[in-house]
């Protein structure tokens, strides 16, 4: 049982609820039992601190389409820890961060369970950026590519990246050079080089990598690389 901002949660088993730690709390353990506890930057959710406090120690239970597809993901994803190689945990972490954000605002905009074809699609956004994910180091990943693996029209597809307020061709190049920055910002000078990076997460081009990344984050990449080399995370 979690209480935090006057609410308490009772979880059973398959549910899933947020907390707050740094803001006052408690968890009571009436019993024996074994959670899976998920520590997320608020950043990655993209979600307003007032909607996100709204949320917190609300019970989330399998019973609408995000949430039936969130809860085995994350399942899976701490039934298999130690398990997966480096780079595949990072860009698992980055899934699960948009599985959550989306998840988040399906109960938020109903706070109850969806039956009807708002909650279809919401379960059709999270599939779709799980398959770009998926397919990021694949040069040949196109929105005509995406659509077909749906068994949708590529119209179809825009209109639901529509609602994240982007095109599918900028979020691709958005978590690509996501993961770009984090391959970069490991291994130190013997780490790999800007151009291995870059193709590695299916730039064709040289230059097209440096110029979006220049543009995403206000430094080339090599000064990035540069830097994280001489000054690595804690």
């Amino acid at each position: 049982m979690i209480e935090q901002n006057r609410e308490t949660t009772v979880l059973t088993p398959g549910t899933l609820t947020l907390f707050d730690p740094l803001r006052p709390y408690r968890v009571t353990y009436p019993e024996p039992f074994r959670m899976h506890v998920f520590r997320v930057p608020r950043r990655l959710l993209t979600v307003r601190p007032a909607d996100l406090a709204r949320m917190t120690a609300v019970p989330v239970a399998p019973d609408s389409d995000a949430a039936a597809l969130v809860i085995p993901f994350l399942t899976g994803l701490a039934a298999r820890k130690g398990r997966l190689a480096r780079h595949t945990v990072d860009q698992l972490a980055r899934n699960a961060a948009d599985l959550l954000a989306t998840l988040i605002a399906e109960r938020l905009d109903g706070q109850a369970p969806e039956t009807g074809g708002d909650a279809a699609a919401t379960a059709l956004r999270v599939r779709l950026r799980a398959y770009v994910d998926r397919h990021l180091t694949d040069p040949d990943l196109s929105p005509q590519r995406i659509a077909d693996a749906h068994h949708i029209s590529v119209r179809y597809l825009h209109r639901l990246f529509e609602h994240e307020g982007t095109t599918v061709s900028r979020w691709i190049l958005r978590r690509r050079l996501q993961a770009a920055r984090s391959d970069l910002g490991r291994g130190g000078r013997t780490g790999p080089t800007v151009t291995a990076v870059a193709q590695r997460w299916g730039f064709t081009s040289a230059s097209h990598f440096s110029r979006a990344f220049r543009a995403a984050y206000g430094v080339p990449a090599s000064e990035w690389r540069a830097d994280r080399s001489a000054h690595p995370p804690d």
